[in-house]
């Protein structure tokens, strides 16, 4: 099942590649499927369809990831310097200690 949604989205992506992009959402409602089916499976598909009823001429559209911890890149920035933080704290903990 999975792999036959995969197969869909891709052959729409082949086909809307041909047409001028419109989607309001970054990144692309297709983008978001597949993600969202590879990482989730069933969920994923659940996330997709509400990602496409949220995609009408009323919404604002924007940013909105699968997972922002993954796919964002201020939370990957941020994730580094809390790890950085973390062990210059620790290598100052061993030396306060010694």
């Amino acid at each position: 099942m999975k792999r036959i949604a995969e197969i869909l989205i891709k052959g729409y992506q082949v086909f809307s590649s041909t047409r001028e992009a419109k989607c309001k959402y970054y990144p692309s409602c297709s983008n978001y499927a597949a993600t969202a089916i590879r990482r989730h499976g069933l969920k994923g598909f659940a996330m997709a369809a509400w990602r496409l009823l949220r995609c009408n001429p009323w919404s604002h559209g924007g940013v909105d990831y699968v997972d922002y911890e993954l796919d964002s890149a201020d939370a990957l920035a941020s994730m580094r310097n809390t790890m950085v933080s973390r062990s210059s704290t620790q290598g100052t903990l061993k030396e306060g200690v010694l």
